[in-house]
């Protein structure tokens, strides 16, 4: 069903009307933010305008379906969705996995 909404380079296509395939699009979008971390509003934006320009309204619907929290400005994904993909090389490698 993503490939349907997804193009070349990894670009939305669109945002789908229906709930039940904006939730896979939405659930998709999520693993692009790492768990744990704060975002700021502006990084937000940018990592959603990669994917797609109409990143305020994906960014409200990621807030309203509860796949990610904001406060003050800061967002963060929620718990509630395991990052079943794998990490986006832009990711911080942890102090752990540090050579």
């Amino acid at each position: 069903m993503l490939a349907n909404f997804v193009g070349a380079g990894g670009r939305l296509l669109g945002i789908p009307a229906q709930r039940k395939k904006r939730l896979v699009i939405l659930r998709w979008l999520a693993e692009e933010f790492q768990p744990g971390r704060r975002y700021p509003e502006p990084e937000v934006n940018q990592v959603i305008g990669r994917r797609h320009l109409d990143f305020a309204t994906l960014r409200r619907l990621l807030v309203d379906e509860e796949l990610m929290q904001r406060r003050s400005g800061v967002y963060w994904r929620t718990g509630s969705v395991p990052n079943v993909g794998h990490d986006p090389e832009a990711w911080p490698k942890l102090p752990s996995e540090s050579p």
